[in-house]
């Protein structure tokens, strides 16, 4: 099983390519950043996983995409990961651009993981209604990937539309950088097979559930999609069983703090999981 790390970075912790490095130094696979461009102040929604108030670090993260090009300009072999990017957040045209210039500046190092969104109250600041997330989250994959592949890509739908244009640059990974889809609910499969992304499906206490879903994916994409487990507990049996059904990535949480307690917990991760 390939391993990775996911860590909320602020302007209160360890910089993006000390992180980097570390990561690097380590030899895990990748890192993985996540997105939130605001916690609104005043909000209903709440995380699946948190009942209290929302961690510090929500409030004060980096630019997703400023801190992996500081990441990748900082390391040489280290697999980049947006885990996830807000894609109901951000618009289409724009971060197809970005999107290709990270991956070809990286040299071919970035991972796509995208999703709707469990922030209603973000999403609605950004002008979408939640109740839609999903459609737009589609059609924004569909548009992006014809930016990605066609010389002069148009797109219509009903969220996102545009006719004729030209955008370079196209990204190094052809036909794009691996799209993995983040979504934990009845139609996840269904929309991943949809869509053609891979499948990064977040913790789930079921493991017995977990691995069926997991089966179910890969048979239905004929194993030429891949599986990769944000921030699963950190046991080395029950990722043994996760990888043999058919899991082969998984990446897991860093505290957002100094250097030093970062180092501590990467130190676990590389032992925990040497050899699986």
């Amino acid at each position: 099983m390939k391993i990775g790390v996911t860590v909320f970075l602020t302007d209160e912790t360890a910089r993006p390519e000390e992180v980097a490095k570390l990561v690097e130094a380590y030899e895990l696979e990748s890192l993985w950043l996540p997105d939130h461009t605001h916690i609104p102040a005043v909000q209903r929604s709440r995380h699946p996983q948190i009942k209290e108030e929302l961690p510090r670090e929500y409030t004060r993260m980096l630019d997703l995409f400023v801190a992996l090009t500081t990441a990748a300009a900082a390391t040489e072999r280290l697999l980049l990961g947006t885990g996830i990017c807000l894609l109901t957040e951000r618009d289409p045209i724009t971060t197809a651009k970005v999107v290709a210039s990270l991956d070809l500046l990286s040299g071919g190092r970035l991972m796509l993981g995208v999703g709707a969104g469990w922030n209603l109250e973000e999403l609605a600041n950004h002008g979408v209604d939640p109740d839609d997330r999903f459609k737009v989250l589609d059609e924004r994959v569909e548009a992006m990937k014809a930016i990605w592949i066609e010389d002069s890509a148009s797109y219509r739908g009903r969220f996102v539309s545009f006719e004729q244009i030209w955008s370079w640059p196209k990204p190094l990974q052809k036909p794009h950088p691996p799209i993995l889809l983040g979504a934990n609910g009845p139609r996840a499969i269904d929309r991943a097979v949809r869509l053609g992304t891979h499948w990064l499906p977040g913790y789930h206490r079921d493991d017995d559930f977990l691995i069926s879903r997991i089966r179910e994916f890969r048979e239905r994409t004929d194993d030429l999609l891949g599986v990769t487990l944000s921030t699963p507990p950190l046991d080395r049996d029950r990722l043994a069983r996760l990888g043999e059904a058919g899991a082969e990535r998984a990446f897991f949480l860093l505290p957002s703090a100094e250097i030093e307690e970062v180092e501590r917990r990467v130190e676990e991760i590389k032992r925990t999981t040497a050899g699986l």
